[in-house]
């Protein structure tokens, strides 16, 4: 994730598509205050490993405070890490469909696995 806002910071400075007049300004003008494709995908990208990579952390959280095997809870957090590798990279390179969106679906499937394991932990108290 971290990555991919350094590539988006990288892109605007080679492509000149700056998002505040401010920065436009500084870098050539306000005719470089523009949108571009390619800066685009990589700004959608972030969005969605933010929507993805933050809960994902929370709920690993957790669900490591209920003292899981670490085994299991390695091949939890390899799958999902795994996935959003693969999503990516094919988010990048507009790789072709569904791509994207079977590594968005395996990337998701170790978040309800935990999540359904801290509502059964919860529910057990009740």
């Amino acid at each position: 994730m971290y990555a991919v806002a350094i590539l988006t910071g990288q892109l605007r400075l080679r492509r000149k598509a700056f998002a505040n007049p401010e920065d436009s300004l500084r870098h050539g003008g306000l005719k470089f205050c523009r949108e571009d494709a390619d800066v685009e995908r990589c700004r959608r990208l972030h969005h969605n490993d933010m929507e993805c990579i933050y809960p994902f952390l929370f709920i690993g959280a957790l669900y490591c405070m209920l003292d899981p095997s670490p085994s299991i809870a390695r091949l939890h957090f390899r799958i999902f890490f795994l996935a959003r590798l693969v999503h990516t990279v094919a988010y990048l390179f507009a790789l072709k469909a569904p791509t994207r969106s079977l590594a968005y679906t395996v990337g998701q499937i170790p978040c309800f696995s935990m999540a359904f394991k801290i509502v059964v932990n919860v529910a057990s108290y009740w």
